[in-house]
């Protein structure tokens, strides 16, 4: 009977597989830690407002401003034709031109404005300068005094072939 006698390691530390293989675990999760980071920084949602009472005055005029449109009786449809942005006022709207603000419902840095001008009584166009889906929302003002205000939110109702009315 032949007795088996431990072997001696004879290849060093850093030629093994198991202490790599032991570094390499932490190594690994501090990588993705730090990835992690990264993306929780640039990802960042803009719901949180950080100057929230300053915000909070700005809500109260909107809401004013909210009210003298209902006030007015001042009611907007929006129609998107291809790159082009048609808005339809009913009530006493008499600016030459009116902004329309346009916003993404999580990311403001897509968020935009244009300026609309009176095509007929009543009607308004401007182009888009970029590309806009449903549920972005949208404010519209005259441009000048910026006395009343209307919201909504886009909807699919909004969006026609292009040339069509």
């Amino acid at each position: 009977m032949s007795k088996h006698l431990p072997r001696e390691d004879t290849q060093p530390w850093y030629k093994q597989f198991w202490p790599w293989f032991l570094i390499a675990l932490p190594a690994f999760v501090v990588v993705a830690g730090i990835n992690m980071v990264f993306i929780a920084h640039e990802g960042a949602d803009d719901l949180v407002v950080d100057e929230y009472y300053k915000e909070g005055l700005a809500i109260n005029r909107r809401l004013e401003k909210k009210q003298r449109a209902t006030d007015l009786g001042i009611v907007a449809n929006l129609a998107i034709t291809g790159d082009e942005v048609i808005v339809r006022t009913d009530g006493p709207v008499t600016a030459e031109r009116l902004t329309l603000l346009l916003s993404h419902p999580l990311e403001s840095n897509q968020d935009f404005q244009i300026v609309l001008v009176k095509s007929v009584p009543g009607e308004y166009r401007g182009r888009l300068s970029a590309s806009v889906a449903e549920r972005w929302h949208w404010a519209l003002f005259d441009e000048g005094a910026q006395t009343w205000r209307l919201d909504g939110s886009i909807t699919s109702d909004a969006f026609s072939a292009p040339g069509g009315g």
